[in-house]
């Protein structure tokens, strides 16, 4: 009887803990993806939720977060006045939270894109697949905001980057990986940017709303070289 109750009173603490970390997880809802940059190629009907659905991906997996799913959040999202995208509308923020659960909504806007491709010497091809020939390199800027739902106000702010470089290798088409609009992006530096800039959100996220603490120096030191960079490809006469 006495191990019984030990037991009882053992499994009680592990679920009452387990349901006290699950609690403070935060709720994030992640927005459709705008975009604002030029020559975006990739960019089509329905890119924007597949990155939200990437994100959204990525987020849960971390285990960090209770992520909102796609089909409670787009329908009350188009129905709410998101006047200035990344600014919830004074009065909605609320009922977005109330109507999905999120305490926080998840904003990106890909704000620059940059596609580079030159020739290079000689390249050999076999079944489909090319090596050399060609250099492919892909950059990728993501605006980044977190709203809190009840306030409206933006609690994060951050120009997220991706990178990618591809070396005289041509794939034919991919299978895995990305879907729908994006899935003849599998492969490409393009896509391997997106990826990146996907997986560094995620990252930076975790580490400025549950991490918190030390880690966020790497970002601030990511954020500072960004600007310095940004600064120097401007040139005054």
């Amino acid at each position: 009887m006495k191990k019984m109750m030990m037991f009882l009173i053992c499994a009680a603490a592990v679920a009452f803990s387990t349901g006290a970390a699950f609690a403070e997880k935060p709720v994030l809802g992640v927005a459709e993806f705008r975009n604002t940059a030029s020559g975006v190629y990739w960019w089509g009907g329905g890119v924007g939720w597949e990155l939200s659905g990437m994100l959204t991906n990525e987020l849960a997996a971390t285990n960090s977060f209770r992520v909102v799913e796609r089909s409670k959040l787009e329908h009350v999202l188009r129905e709410q006045d998101l006047a200035d995208y990344g600014r919830v509308a004074k009065g909605t923020g609320a009922k977005i939270g109330k109507l999905t659960g999120a305490q926080y909504l998840v904003l990106g806007t890909v704000s620059a894109f940059e596609r580079n491709v030159s020739k290079t010497r000689g390249g050999v091809g076999f079944r489909g697949v090319r090596v050399g020939g060609k250099k492919e390199d892909a950059y990728l800027a993501v605006d980044l905001r977190v709203v809190d739902t009840t306030t409206g106000e933006i609690k994060f702010a951050r120009t997220v980057e991706g990178r990618a470089a591809s070396k005289g290798i041509r794939l034919g088409l991919y299978r895995g990986g990305f879907g729908g609009n994006l899935e003849k992006e599998n492969k490409t530096p393009a896509g391997k940017a997106i990826r990146a800039a996907i997986v560094e959100i995620t990252d930076f996220l975790e580490c400025a709303m549950v991490k918190k603490g030390g880690c966020m120096a790497e970002y601030d030191a990511k954020e500072r070289k960004r600007r310095d960079s940004l600064k120097d490809s401007i040139k005054l006469d």
